[in-house]
């Protein structure tokens, strides 16, 4: 299992993170805001800069109004 950053499977956990942000109709600020954090981690995030681990994205998914469930679910049919 290969673990960078720069793998096929982490660029469709980045595309469908910032998709979904930007389908809940919320900007890289919005997400920093609820995070308590400043838009240049969410903008390092979604970059693949700085890599969330599965406490980091359950805020997320919370501050983005989605389950943590329903995102995994989405990831996975985007994987297969």
């Amino acid at each position: 299992m290969e673990k960078s950053i720069h793998s096929s499977e982490y660029e469709r956990f980045l595309a469908l993170l910032r998709e979904t942000r930007v389908l809940s109709g919320l900007t890289q600020e919005d997400i920093a805001t609820k995070l308590n954090a400043t838009q240049s981690f969410v903008s390092k995030c979604e970059r693949g800069e700085r890599r969330l681990d599965l406490v980091e994205l359950a805020a997320w998914c919370s501050a983005l109004n989605v389950s943590l469930t329903s995102f995994v679910e989405r990831f996975e049919k985007r994987s297969q």
